[in-house]
């Protein structure tokens, strides 16, 4: 099913093709978005409509941000230029394009700034993925809001748009990890007119052009997708009916949260219905029983015994305030459990949030693209290339000026967006949504072709057909009607839903047709892969395995244990492991020697110190050796880091009667991140010493031991033995001293002093097997 059918019963929403194109059209495309004013005189303007701000270096390649929204917004007629990376101290960089006659778009990059420059043990990175020659530094702490007060500061009359993933992720109250507080909505802080959240391109062309007719921002309260700032007297907002959810103890509960350990037959039976899809409902097109979600409020109208609800599109819902959510960890669970159902765009309400003495309000989600405009977008006049003042002396961007993030997507292919997988510790959904939007198959083919015939560089390897998850493309929901009532904030757990189509023909169509293009040597699978909807379709692993698999396969079962993955919303490790026998057998009836690279992640909400013991006994069981790992990051909105924050499950019902809800254990304190982290990397002789004091408290001390049994050796290698990060790429190893073993861990001999004599610590060692 294409994404544009699977949107059908969705609002209605203007096309990016139903406008009629601004003025300044006639001036045409330009080779690169200007990021001077010489380049703007060479293109005739004297001045630009839009300037968009970003922390990012500007790579005219659609999978960066701010090149996507400058040709979207060119495309409809508008003079974008780019201001990329400027200097934040003082608001002169700011100016360098003059004044835009219609507003600054501000944006931090295609990441969160705090987690671009500091890793999850709130440590200074020493690159920048995202910065020509990967230096850091290049973008300031918060980089949304500090743009936005010095474009403030060059034109306080402009309008500021605020928008991209930081601003997405940050547009309500929300935990900061790096300062362990409560912080305002990003929109208060950064003094901004509007903010946009989401896959932002249907927004923001409605608002430039409403600018462009001269409406005033502040009237602008009615476009999805937005945040916007009012007073509670304000006349616009009059007419709405208010839904109060300050409180978890009032009687007024919104609607009952989809319980995501219960199967939809479960759901439906413990709502009195059935399932319509799984228990035999007609195809589309004939009558659908679909059971409404229950609706529990206090004093609304009833009709006839029922419950009369106000429309979807004139209620809101009044979320604790800030002030309330900065202190009360109960009522900061509550508002994320309230904000995560408000997010499929068929049925969310729009939600209000005080601030101080104004609202912040966030109308509903934007409506997906449909097929024919995200071809519509990926067909724009791109140069898939860094702009050339980032060239280096040789006019080249593979020298000392390249950029790590277009070197990683330079020969690769956006196919989709959105994921419907739920996952707590991700904020995918929570910025491109739930509903997958899938370009055509002819608009991949042609950016194949592209990137074939004018990519510098290329040797006939597309290193990747994907999108934040690989297999999803085409994918959805069997019935539109279903899809734009549910409320589910996953897919696929605790299974995959019965009423969702599984079907990978479409991709494997897509894979076959991309690799026997003329000039094509192979077409490789790197993004990430949902190994537990690959399993309905063994085809799709088959194809996978024969011809799109460069030897490794990145997978993420993220862990073993059922405490943990229920946490994260992840399937069992069964899964993991059906899929890896088709892939075994798959690879080697193509002849092949192929192996899966599982990711995993330490001190997630809900795992125990014996959760990652069993994962680590995993591992060793399994021969793998984990070597960089992910410690859990709690980054803005997602229901892992509300877990974190306040010790309560969203997914759960939230309450403060101990006796209700549900507890999460929470894994805080640098030993004991570091002793989870440990666990993955058991094999590194550095961790030795942490792990055999936990087994030894944890009452385990049957692992330690020099037999393939046990997890870790009793003796030390004369090592520093202590703790070393796993991101140590920038770091040069020291040469060992004379006479010193070289560690163990290395699988190098040990070092021999003079002619047949070792050292007599050396002789004294156990000698390790092979393994």
């Amino acid at each position: 099913m294409s994404a544009s059918t699977a949107v059908a019963a969705l609002p209605a929403a203007r096309p990016l093709s139903g406008y009629r194109p601004y003025w300044a059209k006639r001036f045409g495309a330009a080779p690169f978005l200007p990021m001077s004013r010489a380049e703007m005189d060479l293109l005739g303007w004297d001045s630009c409509d839009i300037v968009i701000v970003t922390g990012d270096a500007y790579v005219d390649h659609p999978s960066f941000g701010m090149a996507v929204i400058g040709r979207v917004l060119e495309a409809q007629g508008f003079r974008v230029g780019i201001i990329a990376q400027p200097d934040w101290h003082s608001a002169e960089p700011f100016k360098a394009l003059g004044k835009p006659n219609l507003f600054y778009g501000v944006t931090a990059g295609n990441m969160d700034s705090m987690i671009n420059r500091y890793t999850a043990d709130r440590k200074l990175r020493s690159d920048d993925a995202y910065t020509p020659g990967d230096v850091a530094g290049r973008r300031p702490d918060r980089a949304s809001l500090v743009y936005a007060q010095r474009c403030r500061e060059s034109y306080h009359e402009v309008p500021i748009v605020l928008g991209g993933i930081e601003a997405s992720l940050r547009r309500i109250a929300h935990y900061d990890y790096w300062q362990d507080k409560v912080r305002r909505s990003i929109l208060v802080d950064a003094k901004a007119d509007i903010l946009l959240y989401g896959n932002a391109e249907r927004a923001i062309v409605e608002i430039a052009h409403r600018l462009g007719r001269r409406e005033p921002i502040e009237g602008i309260t009615d476009v999805r997708g937005t945040a916007f700032m009012r007073r509670s007297d304000d006349p616009g907002a009059a007419g709405w009916f208010e839904i109060d959810s300050t409180d978890v103890d009032q009687p007024g509960r919104i609607d009952e949260h989809i319980n995501p350990y219960q199967s939809t037959t479960e759901q439906a039976a413990s709502r009195g219905g059935v399932c319509a899809r799984e228990d035999g409902a007609p195809p589309d097109g004939a009558a659908v029983s679909v059971q409404p979600i229950a609706f529990h409020a206090n004093g609304l109208p009833r009709l006839a015994g029922r419950i009369k609800l106000p429309p979807r599109d004139r209620t809101v819902i009044r979320l604790p305030a800030y002030e309330q959510v900065k202190s009360d960890p109960v009522l900061y669970a509550h508002a994320s459990r309230v904000l995560h159902l408000e997010t499929n765009p068929g049925n969310a309400r729009a939600l209000v949030q005080r601030h101080a003495d104004r609202d912040l309000w966030l109308n509903p989600p934007p409506i997906p693209l449909s097929t024919a405009e995200m071809d519509q977008v990926f067909d724009l006049p791109f140069a898939r290339s860094p702009h050339p003042t980032y060239a280096d002396a040789n006019g080249s961007h593979d020298g000392p000026t390249k950029i790590p993030a277009w070197e990683m997507i330079r020969f690769s292919v956006n196919i989709m967006r959105g994921c419907f997988g739920g996952c707590t510790f991700c904020s995918i959904t929570e910025h491109e949504g739930r509903i997958i939007q899938s370009r055509s198959e002819d608009s991949v083919i042609r950016e194949i072709e592209d990137i074939r015939d004018r990519v510098k560089g290329f040797t006939g390897v597309i290193s990747d057909l994907g999108g934040p998850t690989a297999n999803m493309y085409r994918i959805g929901c069997k019935s539109a009607a279903i899809e734009a009532a549910c409320r589910k904030p996953s897919c696929v757990y605790p299974g995959v839903c019965p009423n969702l189509n599984t079907d990978h023909q479409p991709l494997i169509h897509m894979y076959r047709r991309a690799r026997a293009l003329k000039g094509i040597k192979k077409v490789l699978i790197a993004s990430g892969l949902r190994y537990d909807l690959a399993l309905k379709s063994p085809e799709y692993i088959r194809e996978l395995a024969t011809h799109h698999v460069g030897g490794y396969l990145k997978i993420a079962p993220e862990h073993t244990e059922g405490g943990p993955l229920a946490k994260m919303m992840k399937p069992g490790i069964g899964a993991y492991d059906r899929f890896k026998q088709l892939f075994d057998r798959f690879s080697a009836e193509a002849g092949k020697q192929q192996y899966l690279i599982p990711y995993f992640i330490a001190a997630h909400p809900g795992t125990s110190d014996e959760d990652m013991m069993h994962l680590a006994l995993w591992l060793k069981k399994n021969g793998l050796r984990a070597d960089q790992v992910q410690t859990f990051y709690p980054s803005p909105m997602a229901t892992a880091t509300a877990m974190y924050h306040t010790g309560h499950n969203p997914l759960k019902g939230i309450s403060r009667d101990p006796a209700r809800g549900e507890k999460v254990n929470i894994v805080r304190g640098e030993r004991r991140r570091r002793l989870h982290k440990a666990f993955l990397r058991y094999h590194d002789a550095n961790n030795w010493p942490l792990l055999r004091e936990a087994l030894q408290a944890m009452g385990r001390a049957d692992l330690i031991g020099n037999g393939k049994q046990h997890l870790i050796p009793s003796f030390q290698p004369l090592t520093a033995g202590g703790y070393s990060s796993a991101r140590r790429k920038n770091a040069t190893p020291a040469a060992p001293k004379p006479g010193r073993l070289l560690t163990q861990h290395t699988g190098l001999p040990p070092r021999e002093l003079g002619a047949g004599v070792r050292h007599k610590t050396a002789a004294m060692a156990p000698r390790r097997k092979p393994r």
